[in-house]
């Protein structure tokens, strides 16, 4: 089900399309939507996807009075699903991606359009971003560190990159696909795998977003074990054909590191057939590499469009 509650259609094509996927966030959605709002660079669109919200979300976007806001109603079918269906109604020559209890800085539009008319050949930027759980702000530790070139091997062991700090030229959805819909969490991880893989990544290195977390309606927080997802996404890596020799070992290495880990936590649970299933998963993908760039005939080298 997708009700198209408030559309004023862009005249012509906005340079970035901003998508906030929201599912009963009302008391904060409100700031992110004005934080997009009271941009200084205003030649976008807004794409509010409301993946089923029955908090009162609605009748909070009938207050706003914007041409540039298009605002969709979905049956709730999860925030990868939410996404895709703002990348679908989406006109933008740019993605920028801003969940619902996050913000950005008024600049964050135009330094990324800066950045972005400097780099042209650049098709995925970021930024650095201010930290707060429980109002407080947080200290990133160095594995937070935000990366910046050919980037694939710092996705592996973590998502190193923030969705709502990103602006992503079309083309790249093109590429390499949207947001898998299957994955119940870490669909952010999985997506940065396949982008990464193929693609240079910018930083910009400002404080343009602010990510408010440590509350309990996170998915993060109320889906158990998250490293059944990640598993998923490095074997989908391993059998995609697209990797260079050493970033299938780097990948297969980061694979047995979760398994294993995932194995010990299940052994813990009494659960021996998880346990036992997760700690032989890697077997499958430890063949015998040749010393060539690829572990197949379908194998990409990394570009930049």
């Amino acid at each position: 089900m997708l009700l198209l509650l408030y559309n004023n259609p862009m005249n012509t094509q906005p340079f970035f399309s901003v998508i906030i996927p929201s599912y009963n966030r009302k008391p904060f959605l409100e700031t992110a939507i004005n934080s997009v709002l009271k941009q200084t660079f205003d030649d976008l669109e807004l794409i509010i996807v409301d993946d089923g919200s029955s908090d009162g979300t609605k009748e909070l976007i009938s207050t706003y009075d914007d041409k540039r806001i298009t605002y969709l109603y979905l049956a709730n079918h999860g925030v990868s699903h939410a996404r895709n269906r703002g990348l679908d109604r989406a006109h933008g020559q740019y993605i920028a991606f801003l969940d619902s209890d996050d913000y950005w800085v008024p600049e964050k539009l135009s330094k990324t359009y800066d950045a972005i008319k400097q780099f042209p050949d650049i098709n995925i930027f970021h930024t650095e971003e201010v930290w707060y759980r429980d109002k407080k702000l947080l200290n990133q530790k160095q594995k937070h560190k935000k990366p910046s070139g050919f980037v694939y091997k710092n996705a592996l062991p973590i998502c190193c990159i923030s969705i709502s700090t990103v602006a992503i030229r079309r083309v790249v959805f093109d590429a390499i696909g949207t947001f898998d819909e299957t994955l119940e969490a870490c669909e952010d991880y999985d997506f940065w795998l396949r982008a990464t893989n193929k693609y240079e990544i910018k930083l910009i290195p400002e404080d343009l977003t602010i990510k408010d977390g440590g509350r309990a309606d996170q998915l993060s927080s109320s889906v158990w074990g998250l490293d059944r997802f990640r598993i998923k996404s490095l074997e989908k890596m391993l059998s995609s054909g697209t990797l260079s020799t050493d970033d299938h070992n780097a990948t297969l290495k980061e694979l047995t590191k979760k398994c294993k880990i995932f194995a010990l936590g299940a052994a813990k649970h009494d659960n021996s057939e998880v346990a036992e299933y997760y700690k032989t998963l890697p077997n499958k993908y430890s063949v015998k590499l040749s010393s060539g760039p690829s572990v197949a005939s379908g194998g990409i080298s990394k570009k930049h469009n």
